[in-house]
């Protein structure tokens, strides 16, 4: 509808008062908005900072109780989790990544032991466990599907064994979703529910997370491969009604902001929930501005993710969801 012409029509005067604003306020933030992906480690009593990540430190698992605690009294109502593995678990054949005793299969039992009410979601992807740094098996040169896809229903498996509330696979192989759904239903696990990285883009914006969970040195080659071209829309929208064909009982697209065109097409064209990553890129960005007293930080942090609910997305992924969270909260 065509607003009435001036001075009838005075767009300005419903931005009078802080009150008029709020009132008249198209989208909103809350905390139950937020899922804030995690990095984890060995060890006792750790807070190792990420150079790369200014702010954002992996956690031995005592600190991580602490740290998840703060984040549910907070509102958060799930947090991510990818490991730090030691570089002798790195190997061609990737078994760590389903090895019931893993890095992340503890953290899982001990968070829904310590904090049963605190949503638990999980990496699915061969990266941190791969001794070629990559999301699947390196054969000849050349990443293998099956194989892969084999692989990852196992790990899928363990974590769901272990009590988590949501398997995020993140690898991009082909037909993943489906078989993942189905040996869930063979093996009771018929409530976990899976955030499929359906649209995953082979972007640039990866790589303070990659020094984060250990895998740069180790990449050999790209991923393009089997990661989504940053050129293609189209091909970015097949991939998430196949994954929800297969399954998939939520969707993400990662990166965020690069990607909110492909936000709002995906939550348009097929309504179910849809999630973004604000990946370390983004954040890195952000935080390097900020410190370097370019940008306000509390006003940036905000107005970036509330930019992920106006593209149409049901929730974020953020390093920041804590800051978030207890700014939502003093205000």
């Amino acid at each position: 509808m065509t607003p009435a012409p001036f001075p009838a029509a005075r767009m300005r005067r419903l931005r009078r008062t802080r009150a008029l604003r709020e009132m008249v306020q198209e989208q909103s933030l809350s905390a139950g908005d937020l899922i804030w992906p995690v990095f984890i480690r060995d060890g006792e009593n750790i807070e190792e900072p990420i150079p790369s990540l200014p702010g954002v430190s992996r956690l031995s698992l005592d600190k991580l109780v602490v740290a998840a605690e703060h984040a549910h009294q907070l509102g958060i109502p799930a947090i991510c989790l990818f490991p730090y593995t030691d570089q002798s678990l790195r190997t061609e054949d990737c078994r760590e990544a389903w090895n019931p005793e893993n890095l992340t299969n503890r953290a899982i039992r001990l968070l829904k032991s310590e904090l049963p009410d605190l949503m638990v979601m999980t990496d699915i992807a061969l990266d941190p466990y791969n001794a070629n740094g990559h999301d699947g098996f390196v054969v000849n040169g050349g990443i293998v599907n099956d194989e892969t896809v084999a692989a990852l229903v196992k790990m899928g498996l363990a974590q769901a064994e272990a009590g988590a509330d949501i398997l995020g696979p993140s690898d991009m192989m082909d037909g993943r979703i489906g078989a993942l759904r189905l040996a869930l239903e063979a093996e009771g696990h018929r409530d976990v529910a899976i955030l499929s990285y359906a649209a995953k883009f082979a972007s640039g914006f990866y790589g303070p997370f990659r020094d984060a969970v250990g895998a740069s040195g180790r990449l050999v080659g790209d991923k393009a491969t089997y990661q989504i071209n940053p050129a293609n829309r189209e091909e970015a929208l097949a991939c998430v009604a196949r994954d929800l064909s297969e399954g998939a009982d939520m969707v993400m697209v990662k990166p965020g902001m690069p990607y909110l065109d492909i936000c709002r097409a995906v939550k348009d064209r097929f309504q179910r929930p849809t999630f973004a990553y604000q990946v370390s890129g983004e954040y890195a960005m952000l935080m390097a501005a900020v410190q370097n007293g370019w940008l306000d930080g509390e006003k940036v942090m905000l107005e970036s993710l509330l930019s992920f609910k106006r593209a149409g997305c049901d929730g974020v992924l953020s390093y920041f969801a804590p800051q978030v969270a207890e700014a939502l909260r003093r205000a």
